[in-house]
């Protein structure tokens, strides 16, 4: 296989996984269960949990620094992004197919409540895209180097620029996810479970990338992290 060809396959795999991983996970929030166990409860959220653990090990895990030098010899870094997104998109896809849910309703909101629930989620929505759109140059495929590879170009740096959201917290992405898992108007035990572990995640995975940006951008970060909170915009926006 020649190697522009492979770039190609790369490119398509990555857009499938990573796409096809993210659509179902919000396409079924509950799981899908493709087979039902009829395990005592706390079998099942033991299930569930190894199966978030799982997809947390491979996404915070691959995203490293050090496990990227360590599969240099085998993955060129052009394609770390989109092997990193085929990964990520399968071990998600996984956790959606295989999640067995439980039949303990803990809450069920009706009426205003479930209706505010449901606003809650679409204003989470809302902030994601404003998000993504801030950053511009936003690559969750990790499609960039790829393609800059196939021009003959090498791929662009990415500066550091505040702007939209990121003027509010420094991680907008995160907080309208956590807003989403929290918005869910039915709580189920293994739904109280996902929310509690991948919350948890995700406030891990915000500090360990907290310490990337800070060798990417040294003492401008600093300053951005002196003025902007990391996860929840309680101050307000700031000027930089």
């Amino acid at each position: 296989m020649s190697r522009r060809l492979l770039a190609r396959c790369v490119i398509a795999a990555a857009v499938i996984c990573g796409v096809g991983g993210v659509v179902l996970i919000v396409a079924f929030p509950a799981g899908l269960a493709l087979f039902r166990v009829h395990w005592p409860l706390a079998a099942v959220l033991c299930w569930d949990a190894a199966l978030s653990m799982m997809f947390f090990v491979q996404h915070s895990g691959m995203v490293r620094r050090r496990f990227r030098a360590r599969t240099a010899a085998v993955v060129p870094p052009r394609y770390d992004g989109a092997v990193y997104a085929i990964a990520s998109g399968i071990a998600l896809a996984l956790v959606v197919l295989l999640w067995q849910p439980s039949d303990y309703p803990l809450i069920v909101l009706e009426g205003l409540s479930r209706r505010a629930a449901q606003v809650c989620a679409v204003l989470a929505i809302v902030f994601f895209v404003w998000g993504m759109r801030a950053l511009r140059g936003f690559d969750p495929l990790g499609l960039g180097p790829i393609k800059a590879y196939l021009r003959g170009k090498q791929p662009p740096q990415s500066p550091f620029v505040v702007r939209g959201p990121y003027r509010w917290v420094r991680h907008p992405l995160y907080f309208a996810i956590l807003v989403l898992i929290w918005s869910n108007p039915d709580l189920t035990a293994d739904r109280l479970l996902f929310n509690i572990l991948w919350s948890a995640w995700i406030c891990v995975g915000a500090r360990l990338e907290e310490a990337d940006l800070v060798t990417d951008f040294g003492d401008t970060y600093q300053e951005y992290r002196r003025k902007v909170p990391i996860l929840v915009p309680w101050r307000g926006p700031v000027k930089l």
